[in-house]
């Protein structure tokens, strides 16, 4: 009986033994799932941190150069008050500088007001010359919403002549007046590009001159601080 009980003991204390291993290493295990996880999760939020101050330090970047350039910007618009060929063609005495290159590169597409100018500044009061045909033709996809136009204008687009007005006319006279014509064009503070041009001489010794071309804009640049959401 002795021997019986003596490894009926035994047999319990292994038991009892292996039972709290067991509890130990599943409370081990808990411990070292618990502690891998909240690692995972402070190591993505330390990833996440860097990613935010990476971004303020290009946002601090940006604004520190920014603040670097004003100074110069500044000394080089200063300096245009000085440039006689711009105040020789300002529009108003009153007008600052600066005004004629905005004016040379207005902010909108208004085709209307580079037929104005064309019709009462460029192509008028030329001794023996006479206006035929003066067609501006609308914006694409702005002054005009038809697909076909906005379809053309994209194709510009991708060839790098977008924020364009194009424009056709003819005119008639002598050759001299013909030529003012064109020192007009070159003179005017509008940037224009000829496309092109035919120049055809009637019976009575008239010539005639057809000229297709473009004139061009530059729409306003909107500077403004704004807000920036950082993926996890």
């Amino acid at each position: 009986m002795q021997p019986n009980n003596a490894t009926l003991r035994k047999r319990t204390q292994i038991t009892k033994a292996n039972r709290t291993m067991f509890l130990w290493i599943a409370a081990g295990s808990v411990l070292v799932g618990a502690a891998l996880v909240v690692s995972y999760f402070f190591a993505q939020q330390l990833i996440y941190n860097e990613k935010i101050l990476a971004e303020k330090e290009a946002t601090v970047a940006t604004l520190k150069n920014n603040n670097d350039t004003i100074e110069s910007l500044e000394t080089e618009v200063r300096a245009l008050d000085a440039n006689d060929d711009l105040n020789s063609i300002r529009a108003n005495e009153d007008d600052q500088t600066i005004q004629v290159i905005l004016d040379a590169l207005p902010s909108d597409a208004n085709s209307l007001a580079l037929g104005a100018s064309l019709q009462s500044k460029l192509l008028t009061g030329i001794d023996g010359l006479t206006l035929q045909t003066l067609q501006v033709d609308p914006v694409a996809g702005i002054e005009s919403l038809s697909d076909e136009e906005v379809v053309e204008e994209d194709a510009s687009e991708t060839t790098g002549l977008g924020n364009q007005i194009t424009f056709q006319f003819s005119v008639s006279g002598s050759a001299a007046a013909l030529k003012q014509v064109l020192l007009n064009l070159e003179r005017s503070i509008r940037t224009i590009d000829i496309i092109s041009l035919t120049v055809e001489t009637q019976e009575d010794g008239t010539q005639v001159m057809s000229v297709q071309a473009r004139a061009f804009y530059e729409p306003a640049k909107i500077i403004e601080l704004t807000k920036k959401a950082v993926p996890r």
